[in-house]
């Protein structure tokens, strides 16, 4: 968990994502396309990346990739996330966390 708090740490918002995972795309074309700047980590390029997927298994990340983090705050994977954009949630909470400080619908 130490793994996970430390690069989360201090971070607007953080994606853990795969390069080839199709979903883990969207999540980031998404909140991108809001204007935030997530920090990105692809678990399949960085050296401790099955480690940390593991700890994001045992946060309870099912399946493990994406896995977002708004605020320092495990929001969830993709599901979690269009459920926040459907509902009109995702902005004011980007906005909450720092992410981005401006909208215009």
């Amino acid at each position: 968990m130490d793994a996970v708090n430390g690069l989360v740490e201090d971070k607007p918002v953080v994606i853990f994502s795969k390069s080839n995972c199709c979903m883990s795309h969207s999540i980031k074309s998404l909140i991108s396309g809001f204007g935030a700047n997530p920090t990105v980590y692809e678990l399949d390029r960085i050296p401790n990346g099955h480690q940390i997927e593991g700890t994001l298994v045992q946060l309870g990340c099912q399946p493990s990739v994406p896995a977002v983090f708004i605020g320092q705050k495990l929001i969830g994977g993709e599901k979690q996330i269009m459920t926040l954009h459907v509902q009109n949630q995702l902005v004011p909470l980007l906005i909450e966390a720092g992410a981005m400080w401006i909208w215009k619908k």
